[in-house]
């Protein structure tokens, strides 16, 4: 495995990560039991995506760049 796709298997799962904890926090929100834990749940995957997305966007233009 190249650290392309290890950086989208990451991206993917991580994806997976955030969607779940925010179904998990509207879930807490409607039963009135939410804390404050719950609600930064979702921030961790989130704080994880940027960078993992940010570096597979730019992977297309590095190839243009090495390539000029």
């Amino acid at each position: 495995m190249n650290w392309n796709s290890g950086f989208r298997q990451v991206h993917r799962w991580l994806s997976l990560a955030f969607t779940a904890a925010v179904i998990v926090n509207m879930i807490a929100m409607l039963q009135d039991k939410s804390s404050v834990w719950v609600g930064l749940l979702a921030l961790l995957p989130l704080g994880l995506l940027m960078p993992t997305g940010l570096y597979l966007f730019l992977l297309p233009y590095a190839a243009m760049w090495r390539r000029r």
